[in-house]
Parts: structure tokens; sequence; C-alpha cells
């Protein structure tokens, strides 16, 4: 067994991220949640990108990749709230 220490997916992460868009990155701040979905047998995970201005020009549909100091996803943003914030979600390992 490998004494290394090993990060297991949690259920939430609020702190600093790389949003990928493109072949663009934009450092950000997201709150992240997620849960296991038993009806699909999927981890669902979703959040919100703090308003950056480098986000500006995404449009609604785009397809990103997230990083946090604790893993990669892919995932998709969605509308922004009415604080300026892009909703982003996806399915599979999340990135925290």
């Amino acid at each position: 067994m490998s004494t290394a220490a090993v990060h297991e997916p949690q259920e939430a992460y609020d702190g600093p991220a790389v949003v990928q868009v493109d072949d663009v990155e934009h450092e950000v701040r997201v709150a992240l949640r997620g849960h296991f979905q038993p009806l699909d047998g999927h981890f669902h995970w979703y959040g919100r990108i703090a308003t950056s201005p480098g986000l500006a020009e995404v449009a609604s549909g785009a397809s990103v990749e997230l990083r946090t100091p604790h893993g990669t996803a892919r995932g998709k943003v969605s509308d922004i709230d009415p604080w300026g914030r892009f909703r982003v979600a996806g399915t599979g390992t999340p990135p925290f």
C-alpha cells in the first residue's frame, strides 16, 4: 500500500480554479457541489463560476475544462445568474 496521500472526491469545493475555453485559460473562483445519483449511476457536479471579465464572451452551452488543485473535468456552462456568475455542470469524476 502506498503512503502517498490520495484525495477522495468530496461533495463540495469553494476556491480557485482555471477554466479553459477553447485554448484560452481563465483564472477564476468557483463554488462547486456534487452528489452521486443512484438512478443513473453517475456523480453529478454543478456550481457557479465567479464573475470574470475574460469569460464575458463565452456563450451559454459552451464546453469547458475546469481545473482545481484536486483534479480536472469537462463540463458545460449555462446561463448567467443575476449576479453575473456562470452556472457550470458536469457528470462523472468531479474536478474537486
